[in-house]
């Protein structure tokens, strides 16, 4: 991600302080800060208090976080080693439910210590470099995804974006907002409709700072604008992330995605979702069986206008994290290999055996 003139990343490895350094995304903008984590649990704390998050980031810190606990586990053999590590990565799948990348990255670093034949001293370093690779892969896939994403894209066109699915929510680059971003810099003239995404206001938080370090124009919106907004066909095309999709391509996101797909279809307008692979989970024939996170009401009651709480004393909240949208409704996923449209798990099938 670019802050100003200065390209960084969202999270990384410090080796020479042996630290897993992260952008703590609950003050942008108005603060920037490096967190630095020197073991596991602070890592899973991390995702847990969004201090990270984004499915793709969330899953370059599992891995981080499993690289960690090889570092603080004072075992001498390899198989005391992997003890800690199973204890680790449970501790770090319990961090957030919904995100399907957490817990691939948990598997593909535990995969990798059972069939590593080394000292528990070479399994850490080998650990390290795996997950130093994963997120050199996030950055690579995100800027496939773009690539492919951008083509959909016309001269002209106003986007609505969700959430935010910019180089925060993940190593580098981005998902969704990584698309609108590659077509930007390939010239096109675009427009963004930043919906603020209640009750944390990622995208009137993260996403409008983002866009503004691109130099790509937008307006913010609150999140019941944008039926209005397609109904006074104002809007060419809809854009969003995935934290889990299931293998019949009903996509979970950030809660009010399902609303602005519905608000898509009824308006003619596409609706796409863009993200890796590794973010289907093909062990979920449909959506209805993707646990959905609910966090603290008072995220929602906190609520306040001129610096006073509006809500009434003694109310109560439901904060649902994510809802889940219905393939019917989804125009095409976009992801690293290709665009894929219904039905998505055939047509996914296909690409994966090309």
């Amino acid at each position: 991600m670019k802050k100003g003139n200065e390209t960084m990343r969202t999270i990384t490895w410090n080796d020479e302080k042996q630290v897993i350094e992260m952008i703590d995304q609950r003050i942008l903008p108005q603060e920037f800060k490096i967190n630095q984590y020197d073991h596991y649990k602070g890592v899973a704390d991390a995702i847990t208090t969004m201090v990270i998050r984004g499915a793709p980031a969330i899953g370059a810190a599992a891995a981080y976080g499993m690289a960690m606990a090889a570092f603080n586990s004072d075992a001498k053999t390899r198989e005391a080693l992997i003890a800690d590590l199973e204890t680790a990565g449970d501790y770090l799948n319990n961090a957030r439910p919904t995100a399907v990348n957490l817990a691939w990255a948990v598997r593909r670093m535990m995969k990798a210590a059972k069939e590593f034949s080394g000292t528990a001293d070479e399994l850490r370093q080998h650990l390290l470099a795996l997950s130093k690779a994963i997120a050199d892969e996030d950055v690579e896939i995100n800027k496939k995804m773009a690539a492919y994403g951008a083509e959909l894209i016309e001269d002209g066109d106003h986007i609505v974006h969700h959430c935010n699915t910019g180089a925060l929510a993940t190593v580098d680059w981005g998902t969704a907002l990584g698309v609108i971003r590659m077509a930007h810099e390939q010239g096109k003239k675009i427009h963004v409709f930043v919906d603020e995404t209640r009750p944390r206001l990622q995208g009137a938080r993260l996403t409008a700072w983002e866009l503004a370090q691109y130099g790509i124009p937008y307006d913010l919106i609150t999140d019941s604008s944008s039926g209005y907004l397609m109904r006074r066909g104002m809007v060419q095309k809809v854009i969003f992330g995935a934290d889990r999709v299931a293998a019949n391509g009903d996509v979970a996101n950030k809660i009010g995605s399902y609303m602005l797909a519905l608000a898509a279809y009824d308006n003619g307008i596409p609706a796409y979702s863009t993200f890796p692979i590794s973010t289907v989970d093909f062990d979920l024939d449909r959506g209805e069986l993707i646990p959905i996170e609910e966090r603290d009401d008072e995220e929602v009651l906190a609520l306040s206008l001129m610096g006073q709480k509006v809500t009434p004393e003694g109310a109560t909240a439901r904060n649902f994290a994510f809802d889940v949208t219905p393939n019917r409704l989804i125009s095409g996923w976009i992801t690293e290999m290709g665009v894929i449209y219904p039905p998505f798990f055939e047509n996914l099938q296909s690409a994966m055996k090309a």
